[in-house]
């Protein structure tokens, strides 16, 4: 009972961090100034944040549907807003793909104190955006599974 408790309140959490943290970096890419290392700084910070609350969310929340601590697979499986739920992480995840990519490319830079090309900033900040509002999706579709509701 207390690892159900404890996982669902740290998935939650997760959450809240994790829309947080891509809304963060959205403003932080707007805001970015390649003569400001500060700016890249807090970039990487929140872009750190969003990494890590999204891998807690993903762990919490395999565990929670295919670890026999909940409703269980079947009920997950056969549940419309679990699906809406997963094709929202799958378009997250895609859309992550390119921003995660330079980003690192970025870091690396970074450390290196070379020149980094932010010409695709302003996209990856609307990416992240984007990313933010799939997530609200998410929390949506939860909130009805969690009173069982059907959607066909």
């Amino acid at each position: 009972m207390l690892i159900k408790w404890v996982l669902a309140a740290l998935h939650l959490l997760a959450f809240g961090f994790a829309i947080a943290a891509v809304l963060a970096r959205g403003r932080a890419l707007r805001r970015l100034r390649t003569d400001d290392p500060r700016s890249f700084r807090d970039v990487f910070v929140v872009d750190n944040i969003w990494g890590v609350s999204a891998g807690i969310l993903l762990i919490t929340g395999a565990f929670r549907a295919f670890g026999g601590l909940e409703k269980g697979s079947y009920y997950y499986l056969h549940q419309p807003l679990f699906h809406l739920k997963m094709a929202a992480f799958v378009a997250i995840l895609a859309l992550e793909v390119v921003p995660m990519f330079a980003l690192i490319k970025w870091r690396i830079a970074f450390k290196k104190n070379l020149p980094i090309d932010t010409t695709l900033s302003r996209r990856f900040a609307r990416i992240s955006h984007m990313e933010a509002l799939l997530m609200v999706i998410i929390v949506i579709a939860a909130t009805g599974m969690a009173r069982g509701i059907l959607l066909s």
